[in-house]
């Protein structure tokens, strides 16, 4: 089953063979920044090789229960780095999101619950991590991507 694409005010950046990350947040909270960090850190080695996939503006789409993203056409390849305006980049057509990542999240916890780090978008449950504003997002998404939950309450 197929859901119409939506257009939604967020950025994705595809993470080697972990799936896509979803970035979403009101203006100003720094998703294209999250976004070139995590492709930073793909080029360090820090994560798999990662490349955008949208910035600002992009399409999603449910099929056969994943979620799909791709690029809004106008805006494909395109990033907004603070300071030097719009540079253009490396982008993939498409992908499938895996984590979703809400920065100024108010929900945001040293400790969240565990339904706060669930969300559904377009009718598709994703991993999700609720950011608080001003924190460094980047360490929540790469420990999201390498590491596993260790602790199971008794």
């Amino acid at each position: 089953m197929t859901a119409p694409a939506a257009s939604i005010h967020a950025s994705a950046v595809l993470v080697g063979d972990l799936g896509a990350v979803l970035i979403r947040g009101p203006s100003g909270s720094g998703k294209s920044r999250l976004a070139f960090d995590i492709l930073l850190a793909g080029r360090s080695g820090l994560l798999p090789p990662a490349t955008l996939v949208g910035d600002d503006r992009i399409y999603v789409e449910a099929r056969n229960g994943r979620l799909a993203v791709r690029p809004v056409p106008e805006l494909a390849g395109l990033i907004e780095i603070r300071g030097l305006g719009i540079r253009k980049t490396v982008f993939a057509a498409e992908a499938v999101i895996t984590l979703l990542v809400d920065l100024d999240a108010e929900d945001a916890e040293r400790l969240p619950p565990p339904d706060a780090l669930r969300t559904t978008l377009a009718g598709i449950e994703l991993p999700r991590i609720p950011v608080a504003r001003g924190f460094f997002a980047l360490t929540l998404v790469v420990a999201a991507l390498t590491t596993s939950p260790g602790y199971e309450p008794i």
